[in-house]
């Protein structure tokens, strides 16, 4: 069953390379997405500003493009990842999936997708735990899918609903838990 929500969850990730419309939210309630595709790898590079006022608190600055990216641990591995609401699920390639301990023969990729630039398959997998500063949440769903698909991770709604809150404001989202 779980299997089967996530991938009617993860038919959002046509969406899944566009750039959220980032609403103030205060709430695990899901949000319109929005249409502007999210930068090339090449831009996704720069390193952002965050920082964490309290503990279970982290505060990601907006880009120049006014995207939402950061440093995130994925089962302990950091991966530099784009915070986009229109994505139901987090979405990884198949080279982070690799570099996360997922091989080749522990991926099923049966769920087709559409995506932004095409059909494709992905595979569903729940990532142990997914941290950013003093942010950490268990027990996440993420599909994978082929690095033709996906270059850059998308961070989306399976792990921005396991917050307490989330909050755009001022060019800032501030995550809590």
């Amino acid at each position: 069953m779980l299997i089967r929500t996530a991938m009617f969850a993860a038919v959002a990730i046509v969406v899944a390379t566009q750039i959220p419309a980032l609403l103030e939210h205060t709430g695990p309630a899901q949000q319109e997405p929005a249409v502007q595709a999210p930068a090339p790898r090449s831009q996704i590079a720069a390193t952002p500003q965050a920082a964490s006022l309290t503990p279970g608190t982290m505060v990601l600055n907006a880009d120049g493009r006014g995207h939402f990216i950061g440093t995130f641990k994925l089962n302990g591995k950091s991966v530099t990842g784009l915070v986009d609401t229109g994505a139901s699920v987090v979405a990884i390639n198949e080279r982070t999936a690799r570099m996360l301990g997922y091989g080749a023969n522990s991926l099923d990729f049966r769920y087709p997708m559409q995506t932004a630039n095409g059909q494709t398959l992905a595979a569903h997998i729940v990532l142990d735990r997914v941290e950013i500063g003093n942010v950490r949440v268990r027990d996440v769903d993420a599909m994978v899918l082929r690095d033709e698909a996906l270059s850059d991770t998308l961070v989306g709604m399976s792990f921005l609903t396991k917050l307490k809150s989330y909050q755009v404001k001022g060019g800032s989202l501030t995550l809590a838990n």
